[in-house]
């Protein structure tokens, strides 16, 4: 073993012990509250519903910790087996060097990679979910989820890949700038596409139906100068009893988007309120300002592809032969595998950055409102509802959590 293949293997261990270590913190936390209902949280939640949430983040904790073992010894595997070299070969031989076929190579490799996570894709969905009554797929289901996700993966990701490619040999030592500028717009395109072409194949996304509700939240967006032209409602309760509401694309394409179960559990003002948090991401010009982050980092990483690309120590030291010299796709691969090894240690940051946000659109939210009381009535129920864990480990939300706990966006909506 070279020394470079060692220190990536030593970063890996590294990573996957603060991760584990992380995970028991907020395990024993949870566990050690689990006999009484905190007195912040007795008002909403019984003993039997608060110690059920508590056995759904232990169940979802190990879960955790064994498909990350289990990811783990598959990456070394094929670090150390020279995997990803006899696969580089093998289709290379089939396909060939051409941009269009390296394009393949890189695609199906990739596809296979993703393999042997299925089965721990399917036990958490028909086993952990399950118990816990959150799943609602079926099996035929899920199983046509995931062939038509890798043929819209195939349709959208091959030809946007074989620019990629085509860019490193055509535009010289900077190709990594065309090709962050094109991954760039490619990923603004997807902000709009995405909800309006490749949601609809997956959920229903239908208009509010025309009454009280509707005329309610109508009456917020102007109100707030949001200008809505539709709210959706999604039929979410076809995979997951899980309740959720999310804002997506920009200007005139901007979209918002409520869950049918959430509906369901929320009473009009209480739907109003959340409403309000989603214009409040909008007014508030989060999304640009997240993209712009997204844009940096991404920018970032073409520049080390960049670098790495014109580095032959770097695919040689995992087992690449002088076949790989010069090609990009080793890079991509070596790349896109290993980066988690450095992104894991910057998820405190990206996480403060996206809470700071959720505390101005619970703000923005409570301002609209007049009154803080529908919000939090609202997050209540939507911790209730999901079982979430209402006591992380502090540490540990720092590093997963991307909203505050309920205790904090409650906190800070009763300080100002």
């Amino acid at each position: 073993m070279n020394t470079l293949l060692l220190v990536f293997i030593l970063l890996l261990v590294l990573k996957l012990a603060t991760s584990i270590v992380l995970d028991l913190l907020n395990l024993s936390y949870a566990q050690a509250r689990a006999s009484e209902v905190p007195d912040s949280f007795r008002d909403f939640i019984d003993l039997p519903t608060y110690q059920k949430s508590v056995e759904y983040t232990v169940a979802k904790t190990r879960f955790g910790i064994v498909s990350d073992l289990y990811d783990a010894g598959v990456l070394v595997l094929v670090l150390l087996l020279g995997v990803l070299p006899w696969l580089f070969e093998l289709f290379t031989a089939w396909f060939g060097f051409g941009v269009w076929g390296q394009s393949l190579v890189l695609f199906l490799i990739g596809l296979l990679l993703s393999l042997p996570s299925i089965p721990f894709d399917w036990w958490g969905t028909f086993n952990l979910e399950e118990h816990f009554g959150f799943n609602k797929s079926t099996k035929k289901l899920w199983v046509i989820d995931k062939v038509k996700g890798t043929i819209i993966g195939f349709v959208i990701g091959y030809p946007l890949l074989v620019l990629l490619i085509y860019l490193v040999g055509a535009a010289g030592s900077l190709w990594w700038v065309w090709g962050f500028a094109v991954f760039f717009i490619f990923q603004l395109v997807m902000v709009v596409a995405y909800p309006m072409f490749i949601m609809p194949l997956f959920n229903k996304l239908e208009p509010m139906e025309e009454g009280e509700l509707k005329t309610r939240l109508f009456a917020l967006a102007d109100r707030t100068g949001f200008q809505a032209q539709t709210i959706l409602v999604m039929d979410g309760s076809k995979r997951s009893g899980h309740s959720n509401a999310f804002f997506s694309g920009f200007g005139r394409f901007r979209r918002i988007v409520l869950f049918d179960t959430l509906i369901e559990q929320m009473e009009a003002d209480e739907l109003e309120a959340v409403l309000a948090h989603e214009i409040g991401h909008y007014k508030l010009g989060h999304i640009p300002k997240m993209m712009a982050m997204g844009a940096l980092s991404s920018l970032g990483m073409f520049a080390v592809l960049g670098w790495l690309a014109n580095a032959g120590w770097f695919v040689e030291a995992f087992h690449f032969n002088a076949m790989a010299d010069g090609q990009i796709v080793p890079v991509l691969l070596l790349f896109l595998l290993l980066s988690g090894l450095i992104t894991f240690w910057l998820s405190p940051l990206t996480s403060h950055l996206s809470r700071k946000h959720e505390y101005e659109a619970d703000a923005f939210a409570r301002d609209a409102m007049s009154t803080y009381t529908p919000l939090s009535q609202a997050l209540r129920k939507l911790h209730k509802e999901n079982l979430s864990n209402l006591t992380p480990h502090p540490v540990y939300s720092s590093f997963h959590y991307s909203h505050p706990t309920l205790l904090e966006r409650e906190a800070s909506l009763c300080s100002e």
